[in-house]
Parts: structure tokens; sequence; C-alpha cells
């Protein structure tokens, strides 16, 4: 475990060395902009002309310059125009740009740290409905999938009637339609309910990203196969012998309560399917890197197809189109802590669970 916490940790400060080391280059660059043209043109900058288009001042500023520097008249005159010239530039740049140029500075510091701490929240809370959503949906097609195995192996009538198949249909169409929305992209979803909730909320983000995506579907069938893998195990035989109850209905003595399988700590002693999902648990732990992943992708989406103003991901794109750049690294240096912190504890969890088994 020390040795994964070394490879974290040199990763950290490898990763924020170079983006520090970027921010550096373009506040370095930014100001040899300013700094990199006519030595003569710098040092008349600060010139007092009030009003740039005013042709007493700029006549008066024009004799001043033959005063200082006399005998220059042609080299005065032509610099003079630069100088008009480079003063209405940067007067209309100033004006375009004064709602959008920012700069990293300690208020900024503290207004990203909001937004910040609002995406690490909803990151959490999607993640850990996703984790609980995911082995409580696998868990309950696989108990399912075990009752209908033991109903066919104990009918002697395989065939199945009209009237089942008529009561089939509204639950196929019902899981078509769950699918659907399941696996649908949360600009979709969000763009076809927008007259009847409020999508800049961080409730409504957190909705779309467990529902969204097909995040919640996709890892509740890895989980499911490894149910799957692991009930075809020798220990599940040996369990058996040992009388253990092996019962996969949910309303009998011997079977699984519903309260254990609705628990977010789920453990149903005495029964076979403990063994099972402790298994395909530590399997489970292993794929948490790769579901933050798309997780941290998905939310990142969302605030940007969105356009949910005052949160981070949204101020990114809209500091990328600024080109603030500064801003941009400190953002992207955030989300990057994020991943690492979660790979982190997913190597925590798995270390913690070997230890389980060696012991």
């Amino acid at each position: 475990m020390k040795n994964k916490l070394l490879e974290h940790l040199y990763g950290i400060v490898f990763v924020t060395s170079i983006l520090i080391a970027v921010l550096l280059l373009f506040n370095s660059n930014r100001k040899n902009e300013t700094s990199s043209r006519n030595v003569e043109l710098n040092a008349l900058l600060d010139m007092p002309i009030s009003n740039i288009n005013d042709a007493f001042q700029q006549a008066l500023a024009e004799d001043a310059m033959n005063i200082f520097y006399p005998g220059k008249k042609q080299h005065n005159d032509s610099l003079f125009s630069e100088l008009i010239q480079l003063k209405k530039a940067r007067y209309t740049t100033k004006l375009q740009r004064a709602h959008v140029a920012q700069s990293l500075s300690f208020e900024k510091l503290v207004s990203l740290s909001g937004m910040y701490l609002n995406f690490i929240f909803a990151y959490i809370i999607v993640m850990l409905l996703t984790y609980y959503g995911v082995q409580t949906l696998a868990l309950w097609r696989f108990i399912r999938h075990r009752n209908t195995i033991d109903q066919i192996s104990s009918s002697h009538n395989s065939g199945r009637s009209v009237k089942s198949i008529l009561a089939a249909i509204p639950v196929k169409l019902f899981k078509i339609i769950a699918y659907g929305v399941l696996f649908s992209p949360a600009y979709v979803l969000a763009y076809s309910i927008r007259t009847e909730f409020n999508t800049d909320s961080t409730f409504f983000m957190i909705l779309l990203g467990v529902l969204s995506n097909g995040l919640l579907i996709t890892y509740s069938n890895k989980f499911y196969t490894f149910l799957k893998i692991e009930y075809h195990r020798g220990y599940v035989e040996s369990a058996l012998v040992k009388n253990l109850a092996c019962s996969w209905k949910t309303d009998v003595p011997s079977g699984i309560p519903l309260g254990a399988l609705l628990h977010p700590r789920k453990r149903f002693k005495g029964h076979v399917l403990d063994h099972i999902y402790r298994n395909a648990h530590m399997q489970y732990i292993a794929t948490i890197k790769e579901q933050a992943s798309f997780l941290i992708t998905g939310l990142i989406i969302i605030e940007m197809a969105l356009n949910i103003h005052g949160h981070l991901t949204y101020e990114m794109l809209r500091q990328i189109l600024y080109k603030n750049y500064d801003i941009v690294i400190v953002i992207i240096l955030g989300i990057f802590y994020a991943v690492k912190a979660t790979d982190i504890v997913t190597d925590y969890l798995m270390h913690r669970e070997r230890l389980k088994y060696e012991n």
C-alpha cells in the first residue's frame, strides 16, 4: 500500500509541477506582450491625453514632442501617428474585454473554491448513489435469475400460456423505456423536461449524473456478471454441503430478506449469497476508478452542455472562451486532484479487502 501511495504522490507532484510551470509561462508571456513593443512608443504611452480623438489635444501633444525632441519633426510625426493608433487600439480592446478579461487573484480563487466544493459535493453524492444502485440492481437481477431457473427446473411443464405471455408484454415495454432513459445522454433528458424543472440546480445535476449516460446500467451489468461467475465457483458447492441457506425467494425464512437486499451495507448471513456477493464485490471495487472517470466526464459534459451558470466546468468553458488560461489551469488542477483522490480511496479499499482474505 505504501508503494501505491508513493506512486500517487509522485503523480500528483509531477502533474502539479507541469501545470504550475505552464501557468507561470503563460503569465510571463502575457507580460512580455505589453513590454516588447517599440521602446520609444513605450516611453510615450503614459502621455496624458484624456481624449485621443480631440484634435487640440493631439496638436498640443505633438508640439510637446517637437520641443523635447528638436530637429526630428518628420520622425516625431511618424512616431506620434503610431502612438495615436496604438492608444486607440488599446482603448478599443479594453472596452471589448472589460467584462471578460480576468486574472488569477485571491478573490477569484475564493469564487472558484465555492464552485469546486459544489462540484465535489455533487460528484461524491452521485458516486455513492451509483455505488449503491449498481450493487442493488445487480443483486436483484441475479436473485430473479436464480428464482427463474429454480422454477423452470422444478416445473414439469415448460410451456407458457398465452395469458402469461400477454402479462409479460407491459413489463417488456417498461424495460425498453427504462433502458432508453438510462442510456440517454444527460443533455437529451435535460432538454426534454427543461420546461418543468430547474436545470440550473445541483439536485438536477445529481439526478442526471445518476440516471443518464448509461453509467448505472453498464456497471450493474458488470457486477451481475461477477455474481454469475462466482456462482459457478467450487466454494459454492462446498457451502451448500455445509447446509447454508440456498433459497432465492425473498418471502421465506431460508431465503433472502428484502431488507438485507436494500440495505446500504449488504450482508446475507447464513446464505450462500453472502460468499458470492463478497467475492464479486472485491472484483467490482477494482472497476471504481474506471467508473469515476466516466462519472467526472459525465458531470463536466452536463454542466457545459446545459450552460449551468455558477458551476465549475461551465466557468472553465467560459474562461477558455475568454482566453484566461491561468484560471483554466487552476480548474483543471482541481479536477485532477479529485481523480487522484478517488484512485487513492479505491486502492485503500482494495488493500483492506485483500487483508480480509489474507486473515
